[in-house]
Formats: structure tokens, C-alpha cells, sequence
């Protein structure tokens, strides 16, 4: 039997902010998904994002177990990726180099979606089997208007939900009846983190850095904060707890103690004056985003798209529509459609109709030394 007759197992991890999540494949076909909703203290009983892993392998084997799947028997890996160095768009095969450099997060962001390629490795060698990634958060495209910084030596890098931004975009292209390379987008992920890139003909050009502390504050996140009033409050706090805010302890965590939306959004519909303020300014917030990236593409813009999780939520997007329906059509994703695109792109390479790339140990783009900048 070749490698198309051939019927394959994929187990897809995708660990989230605010959740684990697992889907079970053979060939096109989902056996079983998962996931897991972890609240912010669980969390945040682990210093660093590293320390998940045994917890985020455990919850996996769970899962598996209570549907009964062995992973032994699971021919392909998948994992979400994100924290190594910067790479191209498209699938890579998971190494021990890209393991490394994701668990060192050489590529400078911390955030939870490194350890879908830190366990697909892990179960990859156990089981001797290959594992792979996809369009990781650290893909970057972006233009060199939107790297540069008033600092010498620091730049603004892509740190986004480009897995699920561009699987929606591509979905999107072709209800169109087009092409995703055809089309300028503006995606924004709305979720425990929150990202808004825009999408100019095929590439993810710009978008906030969300898990570093800039765009709207998230469930999760601090979002964008003056710099000089920030500097008064790591004076009378610490560097390590601003860092951790800006990816896991900061937005409804620091003014709430808690990351779960419905809790907050509950407390709205009651009609609880500070969550109705919480809220709709982080709706405001990603409005602004949106103004932008709509900037960026010149006003040349074929659709607002809305995804992830607190796209459940359906005053988000009449708050988004309020304030940037005139832009372009708007249109919802709810959830996301990474299980599915990480699934399907490794399955091309196991079949041998598609290759995945190496990953090369080192970043996309290196600044501008040419111009000393």
C-alpha cells in the first residue's frame, strides 16, 4: 500500500492561553475533539510556560484514555507552534533543533502555543513517529514599515494567531469564490489573547504583537500601556510580573482574577457597571485595531473577519460593526479552524502531495544593519 491508499491517525494539539485542545483525525475524518478550559490561577501555579508541559501531557493522555485511543497508535503528530525563530508560512517538520529553540523561545515570545510542538515531539519520539507544524505564531511577513521602532535596535516582529488568522482568511477567499492571494483581509482572532492583522494578497503584512503587551487588553493580556506610566508601575512591582501579564496575569485576570468570559460577560447582562466598562472598552479596543489595519491596506479592504472563541459573544461583533462596518463587510467565525488546518496540511505531506520545510535555526528577517537602525 503507498502513502495515498494509506489511512493515517493524527492526533492535533493545540494549546491555547486558556485551554488544551485535541483532536483525533484519521485521514479528513475527526474521531473525537476535545478541549480543556484551564482558568488563569491553574495556570499561573506554573512560573513558566515551560512548566505546563507535564500538566498539558497528562490532560492529552486523559483525553485520549476517556475516548478510547491509544496514542501508540497514532501515526502523525501535529502540534501548534510558536516561540522559536521567526519562520515562513507553510508546514515544517518538527526537529529536534526547532524543539530546542522553541523551549529556549529564541524568537522572544512566551506564549502557550510553543507547546504544541514542545508535546508533539515529545510524543513523536516516544511512539517513533513524525510530527509537524503549521504556520506557527512567529510566522512573519510582515512589511518593513512595520518593523521599525523610535529605538535603535528594536523592531516589532510577527507574534500572531496566523495559524487560525490565515486558515479563516483562506476559508473566507474561497466562499468569495477567490483566491486568499487575491484578496486583502483584515483578521482579527478574538479570544483569550486577541490579534488583528491585515492580509495583503496572500501575506500577513501587520498586526499587534499580542502576547508582548500591545493591541486591546484580552482576558489574559495587559494589551498596549503608555510606556511612562508602565515604568511608574514596574517601579513599585517588578519586571518579571509585567512580563507575565503581558501574556498569562495581565487584562480581565489583573482586574478581575479570573480569564473566564463568561464569568465577565455574565456580570454585563446583569448589567454590573465596572464588567459593562471592562467589556465594552475591550470591544473599543479591538475596533481601534481594526481602524489600523484598514489604514495599512489603504482603505482597500475586501472583508473584516471575526474569530475565535469570544466570537460567541454576539455584542462583540455588533460593537465591531458599530464602529468599522463602514470599512468592509464584516463577517463571523465563531471558534477557530486550526484543528482542521493543521490536520490537513500535515496529511499532504504524509501522503507525499505536499513537502514540509526545515526549520532553519535561525530568523526570517535580522533587522537592518545596512542602514544602522
Amino acid at each position: 500500500m503507498d502513502n495515498a491508499e494509506k489511512k493515517y491517525k493524527l492526533l492535533v494539539i493545540n494549546p491555547g492561553s486558556t485551554s488544551t485542545k485535541v483532536s483525533l483525525f484519521e485521514d479528513e475524518t475527526c474521531l473525537f475533539e476535545r478541549s480543556l478550559f484551564h482558568d488563569a490561577p491553574v495556570l499561573l501555579q506554573y512560573p513558566h510556560v515551560n512548566d505546563q508541559m507535564p500538566f498539558r501531557y497528562q490532560v492529552i493522555l486523559d483525553m485520549l484514555k476517556e475516548e478510547g485511543h491509544d496514542p501508540a497508535e497514532v501515526d502523525v503528530f501535529v502540534g501548534r507552534g510558536g516561540s522559536a525563530y521567526t519562520q515562513p508560512g507553510g508546514v515544517t517538520k518538527i526537529d529536534e533543533q526547532l524543539f530546542d529553540d522553541t523551549v529556549a523561545a529564541v524568537g522572544g515570545s512566551e506564549h502557550p502555543a510553543k507547546l504544541g510542538v514542545m508535546l508533539a515531539w515529545q510524543f513523536a519520539k516516544k511512539f517513533g513517529k513524525p510530527a509537524y507544524t503549521l504556520n506557527p505564531t512567529n510566522v512573519d511577513e510582515y512589511c518593513d514599515y512595520a518593523r521599525l521602532t523610535g529605538i535603535k535596535g528594536v523592531y516589532r516582529v510577527s507574534h500572531s494567531h496566523v495559524l487560525n488568522q490565515k486558515a479563516v482568511a483562506e476559508a473566507h477567499a474561497e466562499s468569495m469564490g477567490k483566491r486568499y492571494e487575491d484578496c486583502n483581509f483584515i483578521v482579527a482572532h478574538i479570544d483569550g489573547g486577541i490579534t488583528v492583522s491585515a492580509h495583503d494578497h496572500g501575506r500577513m503584512i501587520d498586526g499587534n504583537m499580542g502576547a508582548d503587551g500591545e493591541g486591546a487588553y484580552t482576558p489574559t493580556r495587559i494589551g498596549t500601556v503608555p510606556v511612562l506610566p508602565l515604568l511608574d508601575y514596574i517601579e513599585a512591582h517588578s519586571v518579571r510580573e509585567v512580563r507575565l501579564m503581558c501574556s498569562r496575569a495581565g487584562g480581565f485576570v489583573s482586574l478581575f482574577g479570573t480569564s473566564d468570559s463568561d464569568k465577565i460577560h455574565a456580570l454585563v447582562e446583569e448589567g454590573d457597571p465596572k464588567a459593562s466598562l471592562v467589556w465594552n472598552t475591550m470591544i473599543y479596543q479591538i475596533s481601534k485595531m481594526i481602524g489600523e489595519m484598514s489604514a495599512v491596506l489603504c482603505g482597500k479592504v475586501d472583508g473584516i473577519l471575526l474569530t475565535g472563541g469570544l466570537m460567541r459573544f454576539q455584542d462583540i461583533t455588533d460593537g465591531i460593526t458599530e464602529h468599522c462596518g463602514w470599512i468592509a463587510p464584516i463577517s463571523v467565525y465563531p471558534g477557530e479552524m486550526e484543528q482542521e488546518a493543521l490536520a490537513y496540511a500535515a496529511l499532504k505531506v504524509v501522503r507525499g502531495k505536499a513537502s514540509a520545510m526545515t526549520y532553519s535555526g535561525k530568523p526570517v528577517w535580522d533587522g537592518f544593519p545596512e542602514m544602522d537602525l
